[in-house]
């Protein structure tokens, strides 16, 4: 599926070259080295093969069948590099109004405002803008009520699994998080995954009546340290987390949340996005994992 139009595609060719065969004035290897660096991708991948062997073919195969988050990413890392680069060589800029076209296309991708080297120095005085992001109140409201109804469902633990999981992703969703449901790669089931702020997080949705052991949080914690350093996770234990395990689990770019978290969140209409910002910081400052949402977002 194609997410840019071609006028995008146009903006994108007269900033960085791309129907040339070229990108900048990037080799073979560093094109490579900054794409897996900046996006995490392999952009040498037989998938971004299909218009041809040069970068910019390559490019342009990922800006076709890439995700629009990962997308906005590149475009974002190929600015920064293109203004490093024109601004230590003393070139003026050619391209009318050029950060102002690539910014509405990275914006509309999912991306952040892209930022004018130019004047870096006045805008570095700005107050980051706070994340601003409109939600269907019908959506919430239709989440709110079947998460309430999982409670009446049978005990049969898969199916309550399945639905759980699948709230979640439609929950991550609807705070504009990019999730994916649930998928299976060699020896291993990952429940779900999104992405937020740059960083790709794995989800382990257990819903069950007993409290989530260390041995689960070990298990999760080993999918999450196998994968790139820009990876975290997401453990969702709804009926929480016992004393012992909490004790005897060292966090690494976990954090945890029980079902208490999800009902908050979601009878509170807030904002998902800030939740996980909320307790990767709380985990960050006080080395734990696990702090409600009703203690982070008082009332």
């Amino acid at each position: 599926m194609e997410h840019l139009r071609p006028v995008e595609l146009k903006v994108i060719d007269e900033l960085f070259g791309m129907s040339s065969g070229y990108v900048l004035d990037f080799t073979n290897r560093t094109f490579a080295d900054f794409f897996y660096r900046e996006v995490g991708v392999d952009i040498y991948d037989d998938a971004y093969a299909i218009y041809g062997s040069s970068k910019g073919k390559h490019l342009r195969a990922f800006l076709t069948i890439g995700q629009p988050r990962a997308i906005a990413r590149a475009l974002a890392a190929l600015w920064e590099y293109r203004e490093e680069s024109r601004l230590g060589q003393a070139q003026a800029e050619t391209v009318a109004n050029a950060r102002q076209r690539l910014s509405v296309i990275v914006e509309r991708l999912g991306g952040t405002p892209l930022s004018s080297f130019d004047t870096a120095a006045t805008e570095s005085k700005e107050e980051t803008k706070p994340r601003i992001f409109r939600v269907n109140e019908a959506t919430l409201r239709h989440l709110e009520e079947r998460f309430l109804a999982l409670h009446q469902m049978s005990d049969e633990p898969q199916m309550r699994g399945y639905h759980f999981e699948k709230l979640l992703t439609e929950l991550f969703n609807a705070w504009g998080m990019d999730a994916r449901g649930g998928f299976r790669v060699v020896g291993e089931q990952i429940d779900g995954s999104f992405q937020l702020d740059g960083d790709i997080y794995l989800l382990e949705a257990k819903w069950q009546r007993a409290k989530t052991d260390a041995n689960a949080l070990h298990a999760f914690q080993g999918k999450v340290s196998e994968r790139p350093e820009w990876t975290r996770g997401l453990f969702v234990g709804f009926a929480g987390f016992t004393d012992v395990g909490l004790r005897a689990f060292t966090a690494r770019k976990i954090i945890l949340a029980d079902g208490l978290d999800i009902y908050d969140a979601l009878a509170r209409r807030l904002s998902f996005a800030d939740i996980i910002a909320a307790k990767v910081r709380y985990a960050s400052e006080y080395r734990n994992p696990f702090q409600r949402v009703r203690s982070l977002f008082p009332l």
